[in-house]
């Protein structure tokens, strides 16, 4: 059973946190807690597991918000996401010492809250310890429980869409980009095709081709030089005919 996100809310505005809370809770993710200052987010980082924190930069203490990101950047392994009503040129650049994994600026709605966590969450290398420091006991039982890990974001126009694995058919490089295939959409991606292979799960995703990937689970029919994927002819290299056509016989 897939566990819920815990997210901690560090604002000093008790109106914007509460409103934040009751948003995150209609998407589905846990509140660990909602704090004002710097001092009972480190208490609270301190005594419970949290998967990431949202940060106002202003806070109602001496120790501001991007001293919190510090914090967190030196003693745990999670994302944190910058959540402010300041974005001129001086806090950016403060800001982004400490490395945030987001930066959203109030006021936002529900669907730029979720994209942004979801995106921090899917992109954050939970491989490297920062600090030095071991992971919080439990996390990587979370981190491969996730419902992140069976999907992937890809951008079109001014929106994130997740897209499950298993609904990707095949993609196809042209040129600079890559045109991922699901059973009704096509999406540009700016990205070399090895690369992103290396994101694909590897028991499913085969570069079937110089120009193509693949998922396995839709191949319809094939032939001596091509396999069919929802109508579509996609040539296939000698390499991957002969490990398909062992797979198929296996």
């Amino acid at each position: 059973m897939e566990q819920a996100i815990k997210i901690l809310i560090v604002e000093d505005n008790v109106i914007i946190a509460d409103d934040m809370q009751s948003m995150l809770e209609e998407i589905g993710y846990e509140i660990v807690d909602n704090v004002i200052v710097y001092e009972q987010a480190e208490e609270v980082l301190k005594n419970n597991h949290v998967d990431l924190v949202l940060i106002d930069i202003i806070l109602a203490s001496d120790k501001t918000g991007i001293d919190l990101g510090k914090h967190i950047r030196d003693n745990y392994n999670i994302p944190f996401i910058f959540v402010t009503s300041n974005s001129d040129r001086a806090t950016v650049e403060n800001a982004k010492s400490v490395k945030p994994n987001g930066y959203l600026v109030k006021p936002f709605e529900q669907q730029d809250l979720y994209t942004s966590i979801e995106i921090a969450l899917s992109n954050f290398d939970y491989s490297t310890k920062e600090g030095g420091q071991e992971l919080p006991e439990g996390q990587e039982k979370v981190v491969s429980n996730s419902v992140l890990k069976d999907s992937i974001f890809v951008k079109k126009q001014h929106l994130y869409y997740r897209i499950q694995f298993g609904d990707i058919q095949f993609i196809k490089a042209d040129n600079v980009y890559l045109e991922v295939n699901t059973v009704d959409k096509k999406f540009l991606v700016r990205s070399p095709l090895k690369d992103y292979l290396e994101k694909l799960p590897k028991n499913k995703f085969y570069r079937a081709h110089k120009s193509y990937i693949v998922n396995v689970d839709h191949i319809d029919a094939i032939n001596s030089r091509d396999i069919m994927i929802n109508n579509t002819l996609i040539p296939i290299s000698k390499d991957f005919k002969e490990f398909i056509i062992s797979a198929m016989n296996s």
